[in-house]
């Protein structure tokens, strides 16, 4: 552990505490506006779905795609920004609704790529945390991600608020009873994760250099957001891959003492990897999975009981507090990696 930098004094840690009460303050503040987009497509729901979005930001469309097509019954497709930032062809996206998701809500290619959008017919819904930012002036609607300032390169705060976020909006458009009360539980239970200890992992994943984080359904963006702080916040090469493509090729990677880190909900994705887990164990990989059940080790502890659609968003919270200590304990500042800034725009 580096002895120059207390893990509770970087920002990262302190601005993934702050996460439970920007969601409570989403309760408060954002009823309004997703029960008027749910009123707007009550009767005619948008043919399709269209994420546009960058880092941190496109892994919590990969969770909307999850909870979307199982929610609403809509097909959710990833937009590639270049498609309307650089090649710029005409698209039929009449009844689409087009959401982007940003931090700064400046980036250049997702601008382009929203009006892009809005000139090829779509709906735009702005998901950012800059309420006067160029994208939410662009936006037909804007849902406030309402996470403050947030000073760590890294993104925490700001990517849980990304996903309870599009939960909210999902159980408003669904009506989905159980949904909304998940929603409504979460800043209780992502006070819960923060008290949830993931140290187990830390010193085994300290000396790696190479490692896959599992996820499945709705866990899985959550899983290519862990690969990406661990590459960001540790120069830790983190692979992120859904539990059934490691089956898919990568499994000839697999080696004794490989690193693996699943997340795993209670849903019906679950049986599928327990069984995943027996077969990377076999094979001698050290596993760490976070999932419900008593101590045991390898098991990181998730908040229990909850909803399958909101346990991932828990389950980032606790990595995230996870991955701070790990970077310390790499020798690394996990506020200011190398060669990375705060926003970052492309074309």
């Amino acid at each position: 552990m580096s002895d120059m930098i207390e893990p509770t004094s970087t920002f990262m840690y302190r601005e993934t505490r702050e996460a439970p009460a920007v969601v409570a303050l989403q309760k408060e503040k954002n009823d309004l506006v997703c029960a008027e987009l749910a009123s707007r497509y009550m009767n005619t729901p948008p043919r399709l779905v269209a994420t546009c979005a960058r880092g941190s930001s496109d892994h919590a469309a990969s969770y909307a795609k999850y909870l979307m097509e199982v929610y609403l019954g809509i097909p959710v497709m990833s937009a590639a920004p270049s498609v309307g930032s650089i090649y710029g062809n005409s698209m039929n996206l009449e009844g689409c609704l087009y959401i982007v998701i940003s931090q700064s809500g400046k980036s250049p290619d997702l601008l382009a790529s929203a009006q892009w959008a809005r000139d090829n017919g779509a709906f735009i819904l702005a998901l950012v945390n800059q309420e006067d930012s160029p994208a939410a002036h662009m936006a037909d609607a804007v849902i406030p991600l309402l996470a403050g300032p947030e000073k760590s390169v890294a993104a925490t705060k700001s990517y849980i608020a990304s996903l309870s976020a599009l939960l909210h909006f999902t159980a408003a458009m669904s009506g989905d009873m159980a949904l909304g009360n998940a929603f409504n539980r979460l800043p209780d239970n992502l006070e819960k994760a923060l008290s949830l200890s993931w140290d187990e992992a830390v010193e085994p994943l300290a000396d790696a250099e190479n490692l896959f984080v599992v996820g499945r359904g709705l866990s899985y963006g959550v899983a290519l957001e862990a690969a990406l702080k661990l590459k960001e916040t540790s120069s830790l090469h983190g692979e992120g891959i859904s539990g059934a493509e490691i089956m898919h090729g990568p499994l000839a990677l697999i080696r004794r003492r490989s690193r693996i880190l699943v997340f795993s909900q209670q849903d019906a994705t679950r049986p599928g990897l327990l069984e995943l887990a027996e077969v990377l164990r076999d094979k001698g990989a050290k596993l760490f999975m976070a999932e419900e059940g008593g101590p045991t080790p390898g098991r990181l502890p998730v908040v229990p009981g909850m909803h399958p659609a909101a346990a991932p968003i828990a389950m980032i919270q606790s990595f995230y507090t996870m991955a701070n200590q790990l970077a310390l304990a790499r020798g690394m500042n996990p506020d200011n990696p190398p060669s990375l800034k705060k926003v970052t725009e492309t074309l």
